[in-house]
């Protein structure tokens, strides 16, 4: 089955109680007015990159790691289920480009953004909320809107949801490769039992 034929592709909490993105996108406000670090994610994409680089921000929520990467001049598109998360980004990152998408069935020239990607992002534990028979459509389809020898940067946790070995299944399909795994994404060594695990991926050239 492919997304658009009837089975729900996200499992996302906030498209059935519209209080969980609300609530989401509050915490991460109220974290940002306490000072704490928000941005390592983004930190690490930004050193991949190269300057200006178009990313694609996949399962952005309310915009905090594509909108870090704009206000470093890199030319962001961000993609998210959730229309309250993408208003949200909208409000509080206007550089950016937001669009409310399922990663699943991604289309991006028909929103009118046909140029491929220099790099994108699956982090925050997107996968997780996928529907599992759809993990592999979303990783496929973010693929396909890289150029060759394109990035991507996978972080998922590995004790529960979708976890590292799920990822390396999808990848021949997708066309894609494993360039490096991290248990952080401060890069500290991965290792069998990391809590968690940062994978970047390459599109071949």
């Amino acid at each position: 089955m492919s997304a658009g034929e009837g089975a729900p592709t996200s499992e996302w909490p906030g498209l059935t109680d519209r209080s969980h993105s609300t609530a989401y996108v509050e915490r991460f406000r109220e974290m940002a007015e306490r000072g704490q670090d928000l941005h390592g994610e983004a930190r690490l994409v930004d050193t991949l990159a190269p300057r200006r680089a178009r990313l694609l921000d996949a399962g952005c929520g309310p915009g905090r790691h594509g909108g870090y990467l704009a206000a470093q001049g890199h030319e962001v598109v961000g993609v998210d289920i959730d229309p309250l998360l993408i208003d949200a980004a909208r409000a509080e990152h206007p550089s950016a480009t937001w669009i409310v998408s399922d990663l699943a069935g991604l289309d991006l020239p028909s929103h009118d953004e046909a140029e491929p990607f220099d790099g994108a992002l699956v982090v925050g534990n997107v996968l997780d909320f996928i529907t599992p028979d759809f993990r592999g459509d979303a990783v496929g389809a973010i693929a396909r809107h890289l150029r060759p020898d394109g990035f991507l940067v996978v972080g998922c946790r590995t004790g529960r949801g979708f976890t590292a070995n799920d990822l390396d299944r999808i990848l021949p399909a997708a066309g894609l490769t494993l360039e490096h795994r991290f248990a952080t994404y401060d890069l500290r060594p991965w290792q069998a039992d990391a809590d968690f695990c940062v994978s970047i991926l390459r599109k071949p050239a």
